[in-house]
C-alpha cells in the first residue's frame, strides 16, 4: 500500500482551517484549492480577477515546486470563482501558468469562497 505523505511548503500561506497544502500518495499529489492570499502576512490580497488569480497560482507554484514539480505535471485542475463573468479574465492568466499539455479542467460558480476570494484553484500534479 502506498503511503500518504502531508506536504507543508514553507513558502505557503498559513491553511485557513484544518487541512493540508497537499498529500502525496503514490506518484500522485493532491493539492488543496488554494485562494489569493499573501504567504507574507496571511491577508486576501486586493485586485481584480486577474490580481486574484495570479497570487492563487503562486500559491499553486510554491507547492508544486515544494515538491520538484511544475505547471507540466499538473494533470487536473478545478477552478472554483464566485463570478463566471470573470471567466476570461481568470483564464488570462492561467494561460501565463499553463502554457502547454494542459491538464483536464473544470470551472465551476460558486455563491462564496473563503475570506470573500473570487477564485480558488485546486490542482493534481504527477510526479
Amino acid at each position: 500500500m502506498a503511503t500518504k505523505t502531508i506536504i507543508k511548503p514553507a513558502k505557503s500561506p498559513t491553511a485557513v482551517g484544518p487541512y493540508n497544502h497537499a498529500v502525496k500518495i503514490g506518484d500522485l499529489l493532491f493539492c488543496a484549492g488554494q485562494i489569493p492570499i499573501d504567504p507574507k502576512d496571511g491577508n486576501l490580497i486586493e485586485g481584480d480577477i486577474k490580481a486574484q488569480t495570479q497570487r492563487v497560482l503562486e500559491n499553486v507554484k510554491a507547492i508544486l515546486e515544494d515538491q520538484k514539480l511544475s505547471f507540466q505535471n499538473v494533470v487536473k485542475s478545478t477552478v472554483f470563482m464566485t463570478n463566471l463573468g470573470d471567466f476570461s479574465g481568470m483564464n488570462e492568466i492561467y494561460a501565463k501558468y499553463f502554457t502547454e499539455n494542459h491538464p483536464a479542467r473544470s470551472t465551476i460558480q460558486v455563491a462564496a469562497l473563503p475570506k470573500g476570494a473570487s477564485v480558488e484553484i485546486e490542482v493534481i500534479a504527477h510526479f
